[in-house]
């Protein structure tokens, strides 16, 4: 058997998340069922992490053991052609027989996408999550830092999170103006609670519209109380942007 690193690219409007689930798409079943085919025989695959029903990815991981090389050049190719428009494989290469896409994933990076305007932009709606009213975005740049750094993050857990600790370390979190009424939210860290970007990016939009100050969110994280962070914003804002990995560990150089 042969180990195949595959990087996903996917709309999640229409899906229930990365994970398998019989009450709708999942795009781990999408891709299984592209990879059985093609190999002949039953593969399974490993996803970096679970995504919640609307959020997108661009840069999801997911490994399988395979029965035989296919030229990492032309598997994306050869799984495309089967796959439908909402998910695609970007890139494809071999990896040792011991990397996990989920155990052995360093880091992830979300970016948060809003959409401010006295108008609504269609063409953005299922990327974004459009509000409405004054938004002081120099507030929500100056709160975004005091959430870097080791913190027990339990204000910005939701419930139904399988998780045995709330601490976590994030290691960048900033908020940018990207003109035309486009706010991103970044968060990077290296592991994240259930819902834990949407409320931190809630918690944000809240200080843009002047609920919190920048100075009350070491408050919010110190007091452990949901009740106290921003509500979770909706799943179409959200985009799994990158999977970090000790690639040159990993990755094995090929040439095909």
């Amino acid at each position: 058997m042969s180990a195949v690193a595959l990087i996903i690219e996917f709309d999640g409007t229409d899906f229930v998340g990365w994970q398998y689930q019989e009450n709708g798409r999942s795009v781990q079943d999408e891709i299984q069922k592209v990879l059985s085919t093609l190999y002949k025989e039953q593969i399974k695959v490993t996803g970096s992490s679970r995504t919640d029903a609307g959020v997108h990815a661009r840069g999801i991981v997911c490994s399988a053991k395979v029965p035989f090389d296919i030229p990492c050049a032309k598997l994306p190719l050869a799984c495309n052609a089967l796959l439908p428009d909402d998910v695609s494989v970007v890139t494809a290469f071999p990896v040792t027989e011991d990397f996990n896409a989920r155990f052995d994933s360093l880091g992830k990076r979300y970016i948060y996408r809003i959409l401010h305007d006295t108008v609504r932009h269609p063409l953005q709606g299922r990327y974004t999550y459009y509000v409405t009213g004054h938004l002081d975005v120099d507030s929500m740049v100056k709160a975004a830092p005091f959430f870097e750094g080791a913190h027990d993050f339990a204000s910005f857990c939701a419930s139904g999170g399988s998780q045995n600790t709330t601490m976590r370390r994030l290691n960048k979190v900033e908020v940018r103006d990207c003109g035309d009424g486009l706010i991103e939210i970044e968060v990077d860290g290296e592991a994240f609670l259930y819902n834990m970007v949407r409320i931190i990016a809630g918690t944000l939009l809240y200080v843009g519209q002047g609920k919190y100050a920048p100075e009350d969110i070491p408050s919010i994280i110190a007091s452990c109380d949901r009740e106290r962070a921003g509500k979770t914003l909706p799943p179409e804002g959200l985009t799994l942007e990158e999977v970090k990995y000790d690639w040159e560990r990993f990755r094995i150089p090929s040439d095909k």
